[in-house]
Order: C-alpha cells, then sequence, then structure tokens
C-alpha cells in the first residue's frame, strides 16, 4: 500500500542550514501533518531530541519516520568506520520501527561544495566503483538480515551516480536482495536523463521514491552559468509535483501499476523565505491525492 510521507528539506536544509535556520522543529512536524503526511523524513532538527522525546512529538502529530539520509563515505574511509556508523543509524530506524534506508556515496561528491559547478564532477574510478558496490552489498545484508531495514541508494546530482549509466552500472554490480533504489524523478532530470522511461527501467529494484519538480527555466539558468548544486536549489530548481515542467502525472501512473507498495516522499527542497513551507506541502498533498488512484 502507498503512504505519502515528506522531507523536512523544505522547511530546514540540511546543506544550506541558513535555510529555515529560523523555523523551529515543532513548526515543521506540526506543519508535516496539518498537511495530511502520514511518515516524514528526517533532518539536523530532528536530531536535537533524545530518541523517546522525538517519538514523542511524532506520535503526537501520528507521523511515522519513513526513512533517513545516510552518507556512504566508502570510497573515503576504511569500510569498518562507514559500517559502525552506519549501524548506529540503522539502530536508529528501527527505533522508528522504520523498513527503508537512504543515501549515497559522499566520499567523493561535489554536491555540498557552493564553488563548484554541478558540471565540473570528475568520473569515479575503477577503484571507487569497486569500494562502492562492495561496501553497499555487505550494509545492505547487514540491515536487511540483523534488523529488517532494506537499504536503498538515492542517485543524486554532483555524486558518483547521477546519470542512467552509472545507475544501470550500479544495479547490476550490486545485489539485488541487498541493495534497491531511491527513485527521484528530479534527480534524473537535473541530470538530463529521462524520469519516466527511468522509471521503466528500474522499477523492480525501486524500494523507495522521491517525487519532486523541475522548473526548466532554472534548470537552463544553471546550465548556461555553470552553477553549482546548492545555487540551482537557492534559486528554485526544484519544486513540489506539479508546481513544475515535469510528467509527474505520467510517473504517477506508472508507480500505481508497478504493484509498488512503499513510501512516496515529496523531496522538493526550496528557499522557505521564498516558498511557504506549509503552502508547498499541502499543495504537493493535494497533487498525491488527485493522481494516485
Amino acid at each position: 500500500m502507498i503512504q505519502f510521507g515528506i522531507a523536512p528539506i523544505g522547511w530546514t536544509n540540511d546543506d544550506m542550514p541558513e535555510l529555515g535556520g529560523d523555523i523551529s522543529f515543532e513548526q515543521c512536524v506540526s506543519e508535516m501533518a496539518l498537511a495530511g503526511y502520514a511518515g516524514c523524513e528526517v533532518g539536523n532538527k530532528f536530531l536535537v531530541h533524545d530518541l523517546p522525546v522525538l517519538k514523542y512529538h511524532l506520535d503526537l502529530r501520528n507521523l511515522r519516520i519513513c526513512n533517513q539520509w545516510f552518507s556512504f563515505e566508502l570510497t573515503k574511509k576504511p569500510f569498518h568506520l562507514v559500517k559502525n556508523d552506519f549501524e548506529k543509524h540503522v539502530q536508529f530506524l528501527d527505533f522508528f520501527n522504520a523498513k527503508v534506508s537512504g543515501g549515497a556515496e559522499c566520499g567523493n561528491t561535489i554536491h555540498g561544495n557552493p564553488n563548484v559547478s554541478i558540471h565540473d564532477r570528475k568520473p569515479a574510478s575503477a577503484e571507487e566503483w569497486g569500494l562502492l558496490t562492495k561496501g553497499l552489498d555487505e550494509l545492505g545484508r547487514f540491515s536487511m538480515e540483523e534488523y529488517g531495514i532494506k537499504l536503498s541508494y538515492h542517485h543524486h546530482i554532483g555524486t558518483m551516480v547521477q546519470s542512467d549509466d552509472e545507475v544501470e552500472r550500479l544495479m547490476n554490480e550490486t545485489h539485488s536482495d541487498y541493495v534497491g533504489l531511491n527513485y527521484d524523478c528530479g534527480h534524473f532530470a537535473l541530470a538530463d536523463e529521462n524520469p519516466v522511461e527511468a522509471f521503466k527501467k528500474y522499477h523492480s529494484r525501486v524500494n523507495h521514491i522521491h517525487l519532486k519538480d523541475i522548473r526548466t527555466t532554472i534548470k537552463k539558468l544553471t546550465e548556461k552559468e555553470g552553477l553549482s548544486f546548492l545555487d540551482a536549489v537557492r534559486k528554485g530548481v526544484f519544486t513540489v509535483p506539479g508546481d513544475g515542467d515535469l510528467p509527474i502525472d505520467s510517473i504517477i501512473n506508472l508507480i500505481s501499476k508497478s504493484g509498488y507498495d512503499g513510501w512516496v516522499v515529496i523531496e522538493a527542497e526550496q528557499d522557505p523565505s521564498r516558498a511557504n513551507p506549509l503552502e508547498y506541502a499541502m499543495k504537493g498533498y493535494k497533487y498525491l491525492k488527485k493522481h494516485f488512484k
């Protein structure tokens, strides 16, 4: 059964904490619930509370945690250190009975660097690919066998897995029992890939979904001016489903027909001073309720 969730990144941005820095945790989760969502992902302001207190605030609003981002650094750190951090991460998810762990390889990423264009990414080496695929298989097996939590890899602009060819390689070189795909139509589109065809291609591996829309005018500006990923976000390259230029209704139709039964999460980072988080959360939820049958 498909359930609707939202990420707190529309309220407070972990990569740019100045965006939404004045918005409290309580406002964020209250507005998520008010907009109608059943679940949410995790942002930095969630982590100021110990687990029972965090659970109290979420239960009060009838919200569940469905996923949390994990920055894999398999290309940079020794595996045992990554696994130690990953185990703490899945223990957090297990406390909240979440069944999916998302994230991307960030040991060699440029997406968080405000001074580097998203088009200046260097291709990963064969050694880095080996570290990533072997590490993901081991971590995915660990999280599934020990906690029943599925690893869901998030292809992401500026990281070593952003293009269709790279996603295909990742899927081919990892075990389907241990590594799934966190499908994100916005990141496929920003990487100049077709998000409709991508879902058709990878639907059997998709175990978590992020839906967002793209403003084509801002995407073109990003390309023309060689903007960083963070600058593209600031200028509004992303928005909630139905507010941009992607064929979201076609994507939703494919999801509905595929038999997918996990979470569909709106993850559409914007500057909250320019895009009121509650307004856009409500707009996105209304669109999902209208188009998912």
